[in-house]
């Protein structure tokens, strides 16, 4: 299993933007091999990052997802989304083993 921990810079005042554009792609991920594990939002003080972690059962099947990027018509919706409202103004991706108690995963 590999897990993709995506951190983002979002524009504090565009939270909602924010919101719409992650609740697409809580549905995109599970609905082409991945296993969302949620977004996680700032809820006290003046905070402009955001987390998301999704899994995939391995990274040839992360892969295989990522060539439905700017080709699926509610990828390029989602990216359309993020790119119209400005809300992400940077993020950075980066993959994961979960060490998981045994019998987990």
């Amino acid at each position: 299993m590999i897990t993709c921990v995506v951190t983002y810079t979002i524009d504090p005042r565009k939270i909602a933007d924010f919101e719409r554009f992650a609740q697409r792609w809580l549905s995109l991920v599970n609905e082409h091999g991945g296993t969302h594990h949620g977004y996680f939002l700032p809820s006290e003080g003046a905070s402009d990052q955001a987390l998301a972690l999704f899994s995939f059962p391995s990274l040839a099947a992360y892969e295989e997802y990522r060539t439905l990027f700017g080709v699926h018509p509610d990828f390029v919706a989602a990216d359309a989304l993020r790119d119209e409202t400005g809300c992400v103004l940077r993020y950075e991706r980066t993959f994961m083993r979960p060490l998981l108690p045994r019998g987990e995963g």
